[in-house]
């Protein structure tokens, strides 16, 4: 089992940016996939980006692409999601996960990802 804990959410102005971290424990990281997901008061958890175990390939929503870039510090065991050009509509708990299968590939369209964080809470204000 895989322990995930999220920092780095706040409150930030439209237009601004925040970076995301995800510190995780209990397994070897480097095995598996990761995701970064959200969910909105009154909607339900949607995908946000995922990167491979080896961290040399990322998926992105299209509401996101262009703006957030995934990553990995494999020596770390953490897992960064860089926010740029923050719209008020990405305000929401961003939650990190672990995808289940080592060496698992495309995350985004196969992952099944079974250890959550606790969430951090993003909001942006207009």
């Amino acid at each position: 089992q895989v322990q995930l804990v999220e920092s780095g959410g706040g409150l930030v102005q439209a237009g601004g940016s925040l970076r995301l971290s995800c510190a995780a424990s209990g397994r070897t990281f480097s095995r598996y996939a990761m995701g970064w997901f959200r969910q909105a008061p009154g909607k339900e958890r949607e995908f946000v980006a995922a990167i491979s175990w080896s961290g040399s390939s990322t998926y992105y929503a299209d509401s996101v692409k262009g703006r957030f870039t995934i990553s990995r510090d494999n020596a770390k065991n953490t897992v960064y999601l860089q926010m740029n050009s923050l719209k008020p509509e990405d305000t929401a708990v961003y939650y990190c996960a672990a995808d289940v299968r080592a060496y698992g590939s495309n995350p985004q369209r196969d992952g099944i990802f079974g250890s959550w964080g606790q969430g951090t809470q993003v909001t942006v204000s207009s």
